[in-house]
């Protein structure tokens, strides 16, 4: 994997900025979803922590599926 020089970025770069992207949207959308679902739970204040919870959980199982 090449590197990118400083201040620029190079397709790898992009390729894994967007895979972050996507992991991290499918975690708020987990988020949302599990809120729709589970309304009478209050999550109070650990309520902006569902998110990154969510989204290392998608990392998770992503890196499994990979198997890398």
């Amino acid at each position: 994997m090449k590197q990118s020089k400083r201040f620029s970025l190079n397709s790898v770069d992009w390729k894994s900025i967007g895979m972050g992207l996507l992991k991290t949207s499918i975690g708020a959308s987990l988020t949302y979803l599990t809120k729709d679902v589970l309304p009478n739970v209050d999550w109070g204040v650990y309520g902006p922590v569902a998110v990154p919870v969510w989204t290392a959980l998608v990392n998770i199982i992503w890196k499994w599926i990979q198997g890398k």
